[in-house]
Formats: C-alpha cells, sequence, structure tokens
C-alpha cells in the first residue's frame, strides 16, 4: 500500500467547495472519481482544508492511499484525463505511510482578491470581489495587520463546520496593490469557517470609517460575529500557499 500526495490546482465557480456532500458536485467527489477511474478501486481523498463553495485553489494538497502500481510521474497525467477543465493535478509524490494531508501541514496562505475599479471588469466575474469606491491600502493595510498574532477568533467566524477552539495564531496578514488589484494575504496555523472572508470583509469596514483599525483588537476581544464587518463573497478567495515538513509539497 502506498501512500500519495497530490498537487492540484482548480476554480471552485462550478463546485460546492472540497468536501463531499450529498446535495451538489464537489471538488473532493470530482477528483476521487477520477482517480477511481486509473485504479480501478474505490479512492478516499484527504484534502488539506475544506475550501467552501465557490472558492478557489492555486495549491492544494491531497493524500490518498493505493495498491495500484502507476508510478507516481504517471498519475498527474492519468487522473487529469478524467477532471473537467478546472481542476488540475500538478504533480504526485509518494510520502511517508504517518503523512496525512491536513494532520501534516503546517501552515497555510489564503489570499482575497478585489477589483478596485470604478469599472467593472468581466474577467474578474467570480475571480475578484469587485469593489468600485477607490481603497486606501495603506489604512487597509494598518487594519489588516490588527489580526497578527494568537487570539480568539470568534468574531470573525461564521457557524459552519464545529471545532474545539476558535483560537488561531495568525503569523502574516498584509495588503498590496498592483493596478486596480487589491490582495489580502493571511498566513496562519490554521483557520475557522469563512475566517478569511470575515477578516477582509472587516478591514473594508475599517476603510469605509465604520471603525478604525485600533478597534479591531476590541472587535476581537468581545468574541461577537456582529462586531466585525460582513463576510465577502467567495469568488476573490484562493488558497495560495502550504508549509509541509516535506519540501517537495511546498511549491
Amino acid at each position: 500500500m502506498r501512500n500519495i500526495a497530490l498537487k492540484l490546482m482548480y476554480n471552485g465557480t462550478a463546485y460546492h467547495g472540497w468536501q463531499v456532500q450529498k446535495n451538489g458536485v464537489t471538488i473532493c467527489e470530482t477528483l476521487q472519481r477520477a482517480a477511481e477511474q486509473i485504479t480501478g478501486v474505490p479512492v478516499h481523498l484527504t484534502g488539506c482544508g475544506r475550501t467552501d463553495a465557490g472558492v478557489h485553489a492555486e495549491r492544494y494538497v491531497a493524500s490518498f492511499r493505493t495498491d495500484s502500481r502507476i508510478p507516481v510521474e504517471r498519475l498527474p497525467f492519468a487522473i487529469n484525463t478524467h477532471t473537467p477543465d478546472d481542476i488540475a493535478v500538478r504533480e504526485a509524490v509518494e510520502v511517508p505511510e504517518a503523512f496525512n494531508a491536513i494532520g501534516s501541514c503546517l501552515r497555510k496562505e489564503y489570499t482575497y482578491r478585489i477589483y478596485n475599479s470604478r469599472v467593472k471588469n468581466p474577467f474578474y466575474v467570480n475571480r475578484a470581489y469587485f469593489y468600485p469606491k477607490r481603497l486606501d491600502e495603506e489604512l487597509l493595510n494598518r487594519a489588516a495587520h490588527a489580526f497578527v498574532g494568537t487570539h480568539d477568533f470568534a468574531a470573525v467566524r461564521n457557524v459552519g463546520t464545529p471545532t474545539r477552539t476558535t483560537v488561531r495564531t495568525i503569523y502574516s496578514c498584509d495588503v498590496t496593490r498592483s493596478g486596480d488589484l487589491l490582495e489580502l494575504k493571511v498566513c496562519a496555523n490554521g483557520f475557522l469557517y469563512n475566517m478569511v472572508r470575515a477578516i477582509t470583509g472587516t478591514v473594508l469596514y475599517a476603510a469605509e470609517g465604520k471603525f478604525t483599525p485600533d478597534d479591531i483588537p476590541a472587535i476581537l476581544a468581545s468574541g461577537r460575529r456582529t462586531a466585525a464587518g460582513p463576510t465577502v463573497p467567495p469568488g476573490g478567495l484562493y488558497l495560495t500557499r502550504l508549509w509541509y515538513e516535506d519540501a517537495r509539497l511546498n511549491d
């Protein structure tokens, strides 16, 4: 029995997130079916995290165990012949027995993209959040920095997947601009349901003057979801980087 890690990417617009669901097509289900077609047996994929409906991944790792002897270098091409155009396996790596895509992941980075222009851009539909009012990226960046550290992030999570604790550590949270495109990047040891989208909405509320960046620590301390900003749409969110002890999985 081999343990295989798949490095993949996907456009999540047409899917109800990563996790298999009873009602709705998901990334995991689609990829499992493709893997089953080439191995001839049921496949159970473990993903590095649950991305929600409409969320994308430029970097993603999923692992599964198999008796198939297909060489790892041939697995990506074989699987990709059975996946739609919006899901692609970039590479397959044989990993130790103890490896688990989610349990072995040390930290993740999500990027939220905002198209900040007076005129909408059809090419960013479901790829970035259209925000027509000019935003001050320096103020946004100050607000984003207020989330860095180990905190209880209950104020910026929506009720969803049960979790033992709402405490997480954010290592960095920064906003940058390139022309009309703003990016909010958050790196943390783990994320709560809709956490990045709620952080982004809170940072935007600060930019709108509904509170100041200096108010954010008190908002977090309150633990009240209603004290923070809204949950922005999913189309602007991407999983963009992963960290593992196995350096082969980090690019």
